[in-house]
């Protein structure tokens, strides 16, 4: 920390599992803001932890109404990650607080991890690699297996993370088609995107690659109907949110050879119980939430998690903020543009 005047502003971490926070202490002592590690699981433990804080960074811990009304101090909630849905943005609005994310940062590695699933399950790598721990060496369980020149592509979501993996299965030879509930069927996005309506791409895909929010309209968005209406040798990637599948759904069209494979980093239930049928189905490829995971792309996030919501106490205008209004609201002389 600086050996200057005492530090006016007090950032929580909430939460944090990863093995340093030396990234985050390095922006606080930048800025002359005392930071500190808790370990809060509970509404209680946040509020106990931030009562005089004037800013939180949370990984999982949950920022609800009642956190919100108990903190009258707080300015800013930052989050670990892209999504939101620990925080309760409205309730941040009523509060006039803040609430940041890290929405960029992992947009190539996320985009990365889909086609590595993808690929590996198109080429039958990972039912392959099962079978040969066994000592079974036939090709006979990976039928059929295509040329990718000759397969469809669908991305569910067309934002960063979307168009990245859009753009990296184009380059691989896949015809793409995308889903956007923000672009009309029919367009072409500037990245060669050819967009279609949500049963197009069902009927149509060969690949399904999920990039979308998990909200109330998302939830379970892949259910037993999707899935029925998805071809017979389709695989499904999911690395956005598990909640965006229904799982008992997907359970049983894998188990009734209604689905060819499945990539999945996300579930709805994390971490996944060892008791999960995910784990009896041979041709599924189950990794533990690590899309997001890079050298690059880890130190990037806890970076600006906290300078965003360090920025806000400061009275400057964060990279990143969900509900802008709330600066509008709180505008004075001395917040900056930078």
């Amino acid at each position: 920390m600086s050996t200057g005047s005492a530090p006016a502003i007090r950032l929580i971490i909430a939460d944090c599992d990863h093995a340093s926070i030396a990234e985050e202490e390095t922006v606080a002592a930048e800025r002359n803001i005392h930071l500190e590690l808790r370990n809060c699981r509970t509404e209680d433990d946040v509020i106990e932890a931030a009562l005089d804080a004037d800013g939180i960074v949370v990984q999982y811990a949950p920022v609800t109404a009642r956190v919100l009304e108990a903190l009258p101090r707080l300015k800013a909630v930052g989050r670990y990650g892209v999504g939101v849905d620990t925080i309760d943005v409205a309730a941040a609005n009523a509060s006039r607080v803040a609430v940041c994310n890290v929405p960029d940062y992992c947009a190539e590695d996320v985009s990365d991890h889909a086609i590595a699933l993808a690929m590996s399950l198109a080429r039958g790598v990972v039912m392959m690699d099962r079978n040969m721990r066994r000592g079974e060496q036939s090709l006979t369980p990976v039928h059929p297996l295509y040329r990718i020149a000759t397969r469809t592509f669908g991305v569910v979501g067309l934002g960063l993370i979307g168009s990245a993996t859009a753009r990296k299965a184009l380059g691989l030879g896949y015809s793409v088609i995308g889903y956007d509930p923000l672009r009309a069927p029919g367009t072409v996005t500037a990245g060669g995107v050819r967009v279609v309506s949500f049963d197009e791409l069902l009927n149509n895909a060969d690949v399904i690659s999920l990039h979308i929010p998990l909200i109330d309209a998302t939830r379970h968005l892949i259910d037993a109907d999707a899935l029925a209406r998805m071809k017979s040798t389709a695989i499904l990637i999911n690395t956005c949110r598990g909640g965006v599948v229904d799982t008992v759904a997907l359970v049983k069209a894998m188990r009734s050879g209604k689905l060819l494979a499945a990539g999945l980093d996300v579930f709805e239930e994390e971490s996944l119980p060892l008791s999960s049928p995910l784990f009896e189905l041979a041709n599924v490829a189950l990794t533990p939430h690590a899309g997001w995971y890079s050298e690059d792309s880890y130190r990037e996030l806890k970076r600006r998690a906290v300078e965003n919501v360090a920025d806000v106490c400061l009275g400057r205008r964060p990279r990143n903020i969900i509900n802008p209004e709330v600066l509008a609201q709180n505008w004075s002389p001395s917040i900056s543009e930078t």
